[in-house]
């Protein structure tokens, strides 16, 4: 066997690996990177990447269809799967080249292959082991399957979903929460009949009550439907079609059928516990700090219990990174960390929802300030409907934002700053938001928590 020593070896070359990685470089550390496939992980091959590529097609072909509401003659024909397979891989195919290079460029040596940690602050891939005097695990995650529920056929996960060669006629999606949000928008802006079964009394239950019923409004107005309350307890696969029976005893028939149960923690098999990392649930255990049991031994992004978000991941890399050099960095609130549904319409937060404000500071203690877009202009322009809402303490600083509309992710980065700052209404309330844009929504609800509001009643 032979061994290659570094000061770091990450293994996992998704976004929490690749940070950590360029970063460790940066300041000056050698760094080995273990990927069994290809860097850049689920976010860009399977995830994050390829799933917003199909949106923007099927967003494409929304404005088409609707053409003639904006004064354009245009005619909508048909979604050519292959061609938006084409579209879909160039994207990730020029990310994945550039990622690559960016990393021999800052001297990561990538090593291919299926790492496994061994004691000793070893890692093992074939007949290499590569040492380090830190390690960073990076493994990422995996789709959560359903008991009842073998997958295959008709039977989709997301990464098999991304595949599909046609436009369904109907689809039946397992869970509400961001996976099945999203590709429910995806398939109903290519043309098919799209029903939501989430076990739970609602969609996408993690975030704000008002969120989520907007979401359902606007779906439903999309001719999407939803069923709540209920879990499928047998799939029974046709010849053409798949039929789901759910726990009230009721059934329904599509082509095909999504699990969209989420994601759970790749960590199985990879030597983690036999080396002295805690597992809890298929997490890794950590500190504040993400330090795992091990001494050395860290670990990042969604092996960790919290939001499985790419830019978590980032995060987490960049700071244990950071602190293996001898930096001193604040952990990571995961409050902190902004929210994105890109469904149409999306659903952006970051922060507390306002049941979670009222329950940790009581009710009277909590104000909260909601502007639809119904009242922006650039909302109007753009033809979506939502809100902006911002939840306060009383006197006291904005503890959460949420938002609900198209193309509101890319106004949650302000929101953020208002959280992480624990700005207070007035203070920032006096800045301007240029007009017409979406962000004037957040400028009016700044002004109405201030008690001085410009357009709201």
């Amino acid at each position: 066997m032979s061994e290659d020593a570094f000061d770091i070896v990450v293994l996992g070359g998704g976004s929490g690996g690749y940070a950590a990685a360029l970063r460790a470089r940066e300041l000056g550390r050698t760094v080995a990177l273990i990927e069994r496939d290809q860097v850049g992980g689920t976010c860009l091959h399977r995830g994050c990447v390829p799933t917003k590529a199909l949106l923007h097609s099927g967003e494409v072909a929304d404005v088409v269809r609707n053409a003639a509401h904006h004064g354009v003659s245009a005619s909508f024909e048909a979604i050519e799967m292959a061609a938006v397979h084409d579209y879909r891989r160039k994207i990730v195919s020029k990310k994945h080249a550039g990622l690559t290079g960016l990393l021999a460029a800052r001297g990561v040596v990538t090593v291919i292959g299926d790492g496994y940690l061994e004691p000793g602050l070893q890692v093992r891939v074939g007949d290499r082991v590569l040492s380090a005097s830190d390690i960073v695990l990076a493994t990422g995650g995996r789709t959560r399957e359903l008991p009842d529920v073998p997958l295959g056929g008709r039977v989709l996960s997301s990464d098999t979903a991304l595949e599909l060669d046609e436009v369904p006629a109907s689809v039946v999606i397992l869970g509400g929460g961001v996976i099945g949000v999203e590709f429910a928008s995806i398939w109903r802006s290519f043309g098919a009949e799209v029903t939501i079964v989430e076990p739970l009394g609602r969609l996408l239950p993690s975030e704000d009550e008002a969120s989520s019923a907007a979401l359902l409004r606007a779906f439903r107005k999309r001719g999407i439907t939803a069923t709540f309350g209920v879990s499928c307890t047998d799939v029974a696969a046709g010849e053409g079609d798949v039929t789901v029976t759910l726990s009230d005893g009721s059934t329904r028939t599509a082509d095909y059928v999504l699990v969209a149960a989420g994601r759970v923690p790749s960590t199985e098999d990879l030597g983690f516990e036999e080396a002295g990392v805690e597992l809890s649930a298929g997490f890794v255990v950590t500190d504040a700090e993400l330090r795992t049991s091990a001494p050395h031994v860290w670990a990042v992004g969604d092996i960790v219990r919290g939001p499985q978000l790419a830019h978590r991941g980032f995060a987490h890399g960049i700071a244990v990174a950071e602190r293996i050099a001898g930096l001193s960095v604040a952990p990571l609130d995961d409050h902190s960390v902004p929210r994105v549904a890109y469904s149409s319409p999306e659903v952006a937060s970051v922060g507390l929802t306002t049941a979670a404000a009222i329950e940790r500071f009581g009710e009277d203690a909590v104000q909260t300030a909601e502007i639809p877009l119904a009242a922006n202009a650039k909302s109007e322009i753009l033809g979506t409907s939502g809100f902006a809402r911002i939840v306060r303490r009383r006197e006291g600083p904005v503890l959460g934002v949420h938002l609900v509309g198209d193309r509101v992710g890319e106004l949650i980065t302000e929101g953020q700053l208002l959280v992480g700052w624990d700005a207070h209404p007035e203070d920032v309330a006096p800045l301007i938001h240029a007009h017409p844009t979406q962000s004037e929504a957040l400028g009016e609800a700044l002004l109405l928590l201030s008690g001085k509001p410009l357009h709201a009643i």
